[in-house]
């Protein structure tokens, strides 16, 4: 039925919902699972900045997906707990344009993202996110309630 997910995560708390929702998918039926965390661009003249500040040990690692490889490796390790296999995908730009070119590039069956936790008037209508992948995907979309 669905061999590839692709989940969307920001490292929030109704992302970690999203990314929980998919990990029990994948492995309920054994698929592979795609984690997409988006980035904004940094220039290069700050990526200098912080990596001066940062110890000599680790500037290596300072750079504009410093944040979304952390948020990722969070979410893998929760996919390689539960069994699942997880590749990783740290973009730049827009994360509906992250998810969707990731659930292109492998082919996905399914994507899997949270509502954006809204309430009161505003539960009636879908955040940024999950409205224009549910416009573009070329795939199923799973929109995840992530509030109670």
């Amino acid at each position: 039925m669905y061999n590839c997910i692709v989940v969307g995560t920001d490292g929030s708390e109704t992302a970690h919902v999203a990314v929980q929702s998919a990990v029990k998918l994948a492995k309920a039926i054994d698929a592979e699972l795609a984690i997409v965390s988006a980035y904004a661009p940094v220039s290069e003249a700050r990526q200098k900045v912080e990596a001066q500040d940062a110890p000599e040990d680790v500037q290596w690692s300072i750079g504009p997906s410093e944040e979304a490889d952390a948020v990722l490796d969070s979410a893998a390790a929760e996919a390689q707990v539960a069994g699942v296999k997880a590749t990783t995908y740290a973009r730049d730009g827009d994360a509906a344009t992250a998810i969707l070119a990731v659930a292109e590039e492998r082919s996905a069956d399914l994507i899997v993202v949270g509502n954006r936790g809204m309430t009161g008037i505003k539960r009636f209508l879908l955040g940024s996110v999950p409205n224009k992948i549910s416009h573009h995907a070329n795939c199923s979309v799973l929109i995840v309630r992530t509030v109670e």
